[in-house]
């Protein structure tokens, strides 16, 4: 099925990531953690549709999505950017296999943060955030998305991760099996991984190799 979406609000959370708010239809019902297919109603970009995570709350009047913006891939991300209000997206049925499964480990590279954003703003509401550990990985500092939630989050434990620069006592990466057995301290309980296919698939591989059960390690293969 396919809805007509309508923007009504974009304001900037990173120096690349951009927070946008559409109007939402009643009969568009998802899991918290899940996407949709994005085309912008644009002369040109209407079969160029993406996955994008809805970050807003299931009974929430509204939309919401984090998303980060590439202008050096002249994309659909730059095309994004330049939306205003009132312009319109089409979107698809939600689905995706990062659903809540428990307290667990988040696991995230960049905007693969995005599937966990609903996940744990839910656990926060409910207090269901003891023993949620986000480990979240970025080039640098500036990168981090929502940083300043994240920590004030009650009962949430982060570790930040960058890969480019010194970040002034943050460890650098990657998330390797060191990093991993040095900041993982139980094997147990779902390990919820997002990011970029060659990190989702080490991580894995790692996670697996540390006795980690597969049925334990939710991904969400293929994007």
């Amino acid at each position: 099925m396919s809805y007509s979406l309508t923007l009504q609000d974009m304001s900037t959370v990173t120096h690349d990531t951009r927070c946008l708010r559409f109007d939402r239809p009643e009969d568009f019902a998802f899991e918290p953690g899940q996407a949709t297919e994005i085309a912008i109603d644009r002369d040109g970009w209407r079969d160029e549709g993406r996955p994008f995570t809805m970050t807003s709350q299931p009974e929430d009047p509204f939309l919401e999505f984090v998303i980060k913006i590439y202008p050096d891939h002249d994309g659909v991300t730059e095309q994004i950017a330049t939306m205003t209000p009132g312009e319109r997206v089409q979107a698809g049925d939600p689905f995706g296999a990062i659903t809540d499964h428990g307290a667990g480990t988040f696991i995230a590279g960049g905007a693969g943060v995005t599937p966990f954003i609903c996940l744990l703003r839910r656990r926060a509401a409910q207090a269901q955030t003891d023993g949620c550990h986000l480990i979240f990985s970025n080039k640098t500092e500036a990168d981090i998305i929502l940083r300043d939630e994240w920590e004030r989050t009650d009962g949430l434990k982060t570790t930040f991760v960058v890969t480019e620069d010194d970040a002034g006592g943050l460890p650098g990466g990657p998330i390797d099996r060191d990093f991993l057995d040095r900041h993982v301290s139980s094997t147990s309980g779902p390990f919820y991984i997002c990011g970029p296919g060659g990190m989702v698939d080490d991580i894995r591989d790692h996670l697996k190799a540390m006795g980690v059960d597969g049925a334990d390690i939710i991904t969400e293969d293929g994007w």
